[in-house]
């Protein structure tokens, strides 16, 4: 029974990324979370480590990822892509101890782009792994079979349209409770007694 003079803090989620998230309805999607947003339309992956002192500051129990179209759409490289999110997420998992991630892959946008988003996708996979974050794979979804983005879900082959977000939300709610069975990036350190 929760003492309503005390009652049980809500969950407190960081959504991290681009247009593509800061267009989400976050806190009406998720109502019992404390809901936060670190995402301005035109965000590329380099913008990831000047948002980093907002998100530890709050210290999220969960940060959701999802950036990296803008970075190919100015010809940057897989490499820079992969070498920014990968900087930005172990600086998290030793800034936001405790912190549940979920890094997901880079949505397609126009066919051009399609075998390199994927590629530095499959990186992003593998090193997720490696941080104990949790990877949701959305390219399956929104990618037609030449890499373009689902003209069901955009009406500018980059930018979702409702229907996208619900389909991103028919995803996401499940990877959110599969998240919360999730063991932390790390640890949080306690302090021993007597020391």
């Amino acid at each position: 029974m929760t003492d309503s003079l005390n009652p049980v803090p809500s969950e407190k989620i960081v959504f991290v990324g681009d247009s593509i998230t800061h267009s989400g309805r976050w806190q009406e999607w998720f109502p019992d979370a404390e809901v936060h947003v670190e995402a301005t339309p035109g965000d590329t992956t380099d913008r990831l480590a000047e948002r980093l002192p907002a998100i530890v500051d709050l210290q999220p129990n969960i940060i959701v990822l999802l950036i990296g179209a803008n970075d190919f759409g100015a010809n940057r490289s897989v490499e820079n892509v992969v070498r920014s999110i990968e900087y930005f997420l172990a600086n998290v998992r030793n800034e936001v101890p405790g912190s549940r991630t979920l890094v997901q892959s880079i949505l397609p946008r126009g066919r051009e782009y399609s075998n390199d988003i994927q590629d530095a996708n499959r990186h992003l996979r593998q090193y997720a792994t490696t941080l104990h974050a949790q990877y949701l794979d959305l390219w399956p979804l929104f990618a037609m079979d030449d890499g373009e983005l689902s003209p069901e879900y955009t009406d500018d082959r980059l930018h979702l349209n409702d229907a996208g977000y619900e389909a991103w939300l028919e995803l996401l709610r499940p990877a959110f409770a599969r998240l919360k069975d999730a063991r932390p990036m790390t640890q949080p350190i306690g302090i021993i007694p007597g020391y």
